[in-house]
């Protein structure tokens, strides 16, 4: 049995759920290792060896460590290309160009505005900070105007890249989750035809709807 790979940080983290939705989408074992970044373990040596900027997820395999979760997302896909979700980035160039175009817009476009959301609106009432309205006013606007153009994408094709699911579509899945489902704010989403119809197919997923219950049920750390 191929020993699992092992992925370091907390289970709440959006970039580490991004990280488990990939390998269980291509059947890849894995070890989920808590990081408890309350009490600044995402700071200790042990932990900086193998994240040196200290930040998480931290990936590990008999062959190499990463450190950002899109980038591991396509080194899983292609090292493990062969078993799980064959498709889950592409099966040629094309199709890896598309994915890749969408990824990317999700990294520069989406992710910005909608991780200030999910701090402001999810994460700093939990924390008892105070909300800074402005800055979410601000960013519910941006985020508007690139659902606006994700509304267009997806009356045209079933997914982001095409007619499949793929890793563009599993990268907004972590940020959507706590959007729809951990603030007052769903409407963003299901408010659109496209946008709602492709969120509730892609949020059904198996593998998804694990890593979901891996978050209600988390391990202690």
């Amino acid at each position: 049995m191929a020993t699992p790979v092992k992925v370091y940080g907390p289970i709440l983290s959006t970039a580490v759920s991004r990280v488990l939705a990939c390998l269980l989408e291509k059947n890849v074992q894995f070890q989920l290792i808590p990081v408890n970044m309350a009490k600044g373990e995402h700071k200790k040596p042990d932990y900086l060896k193998i994240q040196p900027f200290g930040q998480v997820p931290a990936y590990q395999d008999e062959d190499i460590t990463l450190f950002e979760s899109r980038s591991i997302n396509r080194y899983i896909c292609d090292k493990y290309g062969s078993q799980g979700n064959k498709g889950l980035y592409g099966t040629n160039p094309l199709e890896k160009a598309s994915i890749d175009q969408w990824i990317e817009a999700e990294g520069q476009s989406f992710n910005p505005p909608s991780s200030v959301l999910v701090f402001q609106l999810a994460f700093a009432p939990r924390m008892k900070i105070k909300q800074d309205e402005n800055l979410i006013r601000q960013n519910e606007e941006k985020l508007k105007k690139v659902l606006d153009v994700y509304e267009k994408r997806l009356g045209d094709s079933q997914f982001l890249a095409g007619d499949e699911f793929t890793l563009a579509d599993l990268s907004h899945l972590p940020n959507i989750q706590y959007l729809v489902n951990g603030t007052d704010r769903a409407d963003l989403f299901t408010s659109r035809e496209n946008v709602g119809r492709w969120w509730g197919e892609i949020s059904s997923r198996e593998s998804w709807k694990k890593v979901v219950e891996m978050q209600t049920s988390p391990p202690p750390s």
